[in-house]
């Protein structure tokens, strides 16, 4: 036997009288010594080893590396993986689509057929990301918001029927179905995924990765998944493997059991920030410890989910008794069970409490008993509050703000009510986070019924809704009576998708809107979702707050937030009688009795045809040709230019010389403050362009909407309104200074005079850039306004790794240097020496800085092209481009 063939540890497994090949783990432990200890999850990346080992992409020592992990509980090695499938959303999967849309042309262009390009794994685009909360606190919002959105996003639809028939192993989930990673938790992923090979039946772990940030939230099962950009993401598709460093593992142990009165959300948001204190950036975290026992999957599905809150790359819970609960309750087929439990006990994957704790890189341990009702904000999931500080909270960020009148109230024109600072203006049930789970939603739904029996009602300025995350919530809160009680407090159904959570939360009333910009009020939004970044809910409101159903609930009641809910009263009873949030909190064991209420037959009744859609869907036109036909009067999809020139050879890299610099930011950039997801001003440079395309600005739709258009998309790259460029001094809003004038304007329009004048450009910026979503759009922006570089302290993981599949080169500085200590201010012309030689990942560069005097800084950076496959992918212009190139030339 040789060395390879030695690690090929084929097994079968017979489960429900078939037979299933297995690559063993138990059989490559006589190889490679005691496995059992290892992490759950880095058992899933050594299974994908031990199956595509091929002496090439992957090796016996990559596998070897792994198995060594254990010895000192980190690696440097760098690994190929392979994941399973694809996971999708609307906003993000469009631009995926639309490129491999353009790929099909360059192929045909180059002579070839365009049908070699197909996803070669399965992939599955759900549309959850269009709906908008235009109508709400009706009994016919739903109906009305879907029309809408049908209407409204017509031209993408018929794109997305277009790629359903034109690819391969392609599905679309249509919209009102439900939010891409609850459909994901509750139907789509397998937990052991199957496929016939050579005449056997494989099975292997259910692995993915996703185009949504929060596709972690299928770790809860038991399957690994994290959120990768677009551009990452369609390079999956196309057979290549995912490049990456062997993690750190960070343990986290639980212990205990909740208190009454204490919610899922209350958890994850004190998991957040411990998490983030830590400092798990580019780690996996993978739970265990006694208190999993006490810990149901729709709660380990809501800690899962906000993996990129606590900047993990995944949050990982292995498959035990639990998993197969749910996997039951959500209506999978006995044999899929039984196969899970099977080959996860076959593995070594299962977890036992009777047996060895896994070890791991670095631990921390939280007592499920010690977590207190909380909120987070106003501007990051991290920043805790617990309730009772709420008020003192708000305060304290009027204060920073400078407030002078904090007791000032603004009438409200045509009404019989007044706003003040801190009121709710948005109390939004919304998002995967929590609409997965149904003890917060019952909670919620008895939380209402138990306020309309005192006699409280919400208050008038809030604007109200609930966007659940699959239609299977609709059917438990139908059941337990309580859709009517959420009804009659205007929490009325508005859709099945991410509504407010990134930024679909719709217009808020014209009066209200005045009010709050004429009085330069900071109002707040209170949402169950899971992001709160500055402009990203709703561009007036400035607090936005992170708390559990129940809680949005209760906030809406109160109507403010400089409330402390748990000695101040939501209202009055009909006697007059104060009502506290105690006298209407329902006990676990009230939630309990509804949540018991929930059964399987729900899920199969909702999930029984899934890909098909309502007539509408069904009846949208579509072109059958296997490439695409542009339409060059497409306001929502266009031919992106990026593979333009694809046919000629390869330049190699030369140094950049006498950049200006576009922008210079401070730190926590998200990447909502690079490419917004939310409205489109008339005045910024996407509003004008759209105006000018005959489109009047009630019908902008949103830039997420518009991610298949790269004209809009590039003038909205910096066009977040609350970003602030530290070129301008205070200025708030997507503008920059012209050097070579010293004109204010915005990014976009100087962009493009620096381009006239064949100036390239870079970015810099401060810690944590490109934070929060995984939005492609966020570098491919960058990448059409002719930036070649960004330098930062340091970088989210997912954005550092979609600007090198743009070919925009990521630079770091190194520890303690950073744009202040080389005393920066945007007028100096940059340059980056040492390019033009054989560049290699992470390599040491040298930039140098030229002031307007003349005078020059010269500084050390790291290249942030951290592994050979990225360095092939930037060398070739990006990772699209590194696959195109291949298929021409074979």
């Amino acid at each position: 036997m040789s060395p390879v063939d030695s690690f090929k540890t084929a097994q079968t497994l017979e489960s429900g009288g078939k037979q299933y090949r297995y690559f063993s783990l138990p059989e490559a432990e006589k190889h490679l010594g005691d496995l059992q200890q290892l992490p759950v999850s880095l058992k899933v990346l050594l299974e994908n080893m031990l199956r595509h080992e091929d002496n090439e992409t992957v090796t016996k020592d990559d596998i070897e590396a792994i198995a060594g992990w254990l010895k000192n509980r980190s690696s440097s090695r760098e690994i190929q993986y392979r994941p399973a499938r694809v996971l999708m959303q609307d906003f993000t999967g469009v631009p995926g689509v639309v490129d491999l849309a353009a790929m099909r042309d360059a192929v045909k262009k180059a002579g070839d057929d365009p049908e070699k390009i197909n996803p070669l794994s399965p992939v599955d685009l759900v549309i959850d990301h269009s709906v908008m909360v235009d109508q709400y606190a009706t009994s016919d919002a739903f109906r009305a918001n879907v029309d809408i959105e049908m209407t409204r996003n017509r031209e993408r639809y018929e794109f997305l029927r277009w790629g359903q028939e034109a690819f391969d192993n392609f599905r679309v989930v249509p919209p009102g179905t439900g939010i891409c990673h609850q459909v994901n938790l509750e139907y789509l992923g397998k937990v052991a995924w199957t496929k016939e090979q050579d005449g056997e039946t494989q099975v292997y772990p259910d692995t993915l990765v996703g185009t949504d940030s929060h596709t972690t939230m299928i770790n809860a099962l038991g399957i690994l998944g994290w959120g990768v950009g677009g551009i990452e993401a369609e390079a999956v598709m196309l057979g290549q493997p995912i490049s990456m460093l062997i993690p750190e593992v960070v343990g986290f142990r639980l212990t205990g059991s909740m208190k009454e009165g204490v919610t899922a959300t209350d958890l994850v948001l004190t998991v957040t920030q411990m998490l983030r204190e830590k400092g798990v950036v580019g780690k996996f975290v993978e739970f265990y410890g006694p208190g999993l026992d006490n810990l149901p999957l729709a709660d380990r599905a809501t800690i899962s989910n906000m993996a990129p809150e606590y900047g993990a790359t995944c949050g990982f819970f292995p498959v035990d008794g639990e998993t197969l609960n749910y996997m039951k309750l959500s209506g999978r087929s006995d044999e899929q069970i039984k196969l899970v439990e099977e080959y996860s006990k076959a593995q070594g994957m299962w977890r036992d409490s009777s047996k060895p704790e896994p070890k791991f890189s670095d631990s921390l341990e939280l007592d499920l008993g010690d977590v207190k009702a909380s909120l987070a904000g106003p501007k990051r999931p991290q920043d805790r509050v617990d309730m009772p500080a709420m008020k003192s909270t708000f305060e304290k960020l009027l204060d920073d703000s400078g407030v002078q009148d904090k007791d000032k109230r603004v009438p409200v024109k045509g009404q019989d009510y007044d706003l003040g600072h801190g009121d709710v203006v948005i109390a939004a049930i919304t998002s995967c986070t929590n609409t997965s789970n149904p003890s917060v939603l019952m909670a919620a739904g008895l939380v209402a019924k138990k306020a309309r029996e005192k006699g409280l009602d919400r208050k008038p300025w809030v604007k109200s809704s609930l966007a659940p995350g699959s239609k299977v919530v609709t059917d438990y809160l139908d059941t337990a009576n309580l859709s009517k009680e959420l009804d009659a407090l205007g929490f009325n159904l508005v859709g099945y998708g991410c509504t407010t959570c990134i930024g679909n939360s719709g217009p808020l009333m014209d009066e209200i809107g005045d009010a709050i910009n004429e009085g330069g009020l900071q109002v707040s939004s209170v949402l169950s979702g899971n992001r709160n970044f500055e402009g990203r809910v709703h561009p007036d409101v400035k607090a936005n707050w992170l708390a559990s159903p129940p809680l949005v609930v209760a906030y809406a009641l109160a109507g403010t937030t400089r409330v402390d809910l748990e000695n101040e009263p939501l209202g009055n009873d009909q006697s007059g009688n104060p009502v506290y949030l105690k006298d209407i909190w329902p006990s676990n064991a009230e939630i309990a009795h509804e949540v018991s209420k929930v059964d399987d037959e729900m899920f199969r009744k909702e999930y029984a045809d899934v890909f098909k859609g309502d007539e509408v869907w069904q009846g949208i036109p579509f072109s059958k040709d296997k490439t695409y036909k542009w339409d060059d009067e497409s306001t929502y999809v266009k031919n992106p230019p990026f593979f333009e020139g694809i046919e000629k050879p390869l330049q190699p890299p030369k140094d950049i010389e006498g950049a200006n610099i576009l922008a210079l930011f401070g730190d926590s950039i998200t990447t909502d403050h690079i490419s917004p997801a939310g409205s489109i001003k008339p005045d910024s440079p996407a509003g004008k362009y759209l105006q000018e395309k005959g489109v009047h600005p009630k019908n902008f739709n949103s830039y997420g909407s518009r991610r298949g258009n790269h004209e809009v998309m590039m003038r909205g790259t910096f066009a977040n309104v609350r970003i602030k460029n530290e070129m301008l001094d205070g200025v708030e809003g997507g503008f920059t200074k012209f050097v070579p004038t010293g004109e204010q304007m915005a990014m976009y329009d100087a962009a493009m005079e620096y381009q006239k004048q064949g100036t390239p450009l870079v970015v810099i910026a401060g810690k944590e850039y490109g934070t929060g979503s995984s939005r492609d759009w966020a570098a491919k922006g960058t990448r059409l306004l002719g930036v070649e570089a960004v330098v930062a302290e340091s970088y989210e993981r997912i954005h550092r790794s979609n600007l090198v599949g743009m070919g925009v080169l990521p630079l770091q500085f190194k520890e303690g240097e950073n744009r202040q200590t080389l005393g920066l201010t945007g007028d100096e012309k940059i340059s980056i020496k040492g390019l033009d030689g054989n560049l290699q990942p992470r390599q040491v560069l040298k930039l140098v800085a030229e002031r307007p005097d003349g005078s020059t800084t010269e500084t050390e950076v790291i290249c942030r092209v951290d592994t050979a496959n990225e360095m092939n992918y930037y060398l070739s212009g990006g990772i699209l481009h590194y696959v195109l190139r291949n298929m021409i030339a074979k």
